[in-house]
């Protein structure tokens, strides 16, 4: 017996949602980056509760014991020329996570948070970073403040981009993600990541810098970092970011 498909899936899957359709989409929401923020918090402090309940790990900002017992295993299991054998990427300044706040605020309102993603969007040596937890936060965030179907085709199309990472569960999605990732950069509007004390301890144990979307726009440079990152002279961005 044949089972016929439903056609808009057969659709979807031919023609991929594109991020300018998305975006598109989008602008019909009134939606700021306090609301994104907001709804993300509440869902994180209710993970966050319920892992404690059921003993979850300790993230990367949690006092930084399960960072220094990783940082120890990894010393031990390094191979030649600093390749590391558990697996995880070599750190890299282009390898980058945006938290699920940035990734919500992108689709949803522009302005600094899509001025970020487009500059990796349009360099495909760059790598966005995120584990499952990471797009399932932003996808619920979407879901709450706009609807359903406009979150279902944004994880389809961001999953099509990210570098999937695994971390274990009660980890913060993005540091995680940074660090399990080997992403030296974060991009965050979580205030309490961004804020220079809170920088300087997680430098301390990770190389990474955490910034807001203005701030990692005003820094991050395709053509300073090409030369290292690549090799030889910067081209300009090599594909539409949307």
């Amino acid at each position: 017996m044949t089972v016929a498909r439903d056609r808009s899936v057969v659709e979807r899957d031919d023609h991929p949602t594109t991020f300018a359709e998305l975006f598109e989409r989008a602008a019909g929401y009134d939606v700021d980056e306090d609301a994104i923020r907001s709804v993300l918090a509440e869902r994180r402090t209710g993970t966050r509760n319920r892992s404690d309940d059921g003993g979850g790990g300790e993230g990367p900002d949690d006092d930084g014991d399960r960072d220094d017992r990783d940082a120890e295993s990894d010393r031990d299991t390094t191979g030649p020329a600093g390749s590391n054998v558990t697996g995880r990427p070599d750190p890299s300044p282009a390898r980058v996570v945006a938290d699920a706040d940035v990734l919500a605020a992108d689709l949803l309102v522009g302005g600094d948070a899509r001025a970020a993603l487009d500059v990796l969007r349009s360099h495909s040596w760059t790598t966005l970073v995120a584990s499952d937890a990471l797009l399932a936060d932003a996808t619920a965030v979407i879901a709450s403040v706009a609807d359903e179907g406009l979150a279902a085709d944004w994880r389809r199309t961001i999953s099509r981009w990210r570098e999937p990472v695994d971390h274990p569960a009660g980890d913060h999605p993005a540091l995680a993600s940074a660090y399990r990732g080997g992403a030296m950069q974060v991009v965050t509007l979580d205030p309490s990541l961004t804020g220079a004390r809170t920088a300087a301890g997680l430098r301390k144990r990770l190389p990474v810098s955490v910034r807001d979307p203005h701030a990692f726009a005003a820094v991050f440079s395709p053509e300073r970092l090409y030369p290292s990152a690549v090799g030889g002279s910067y081209p300009g961005p090599d594909r539409e970011p949307r």
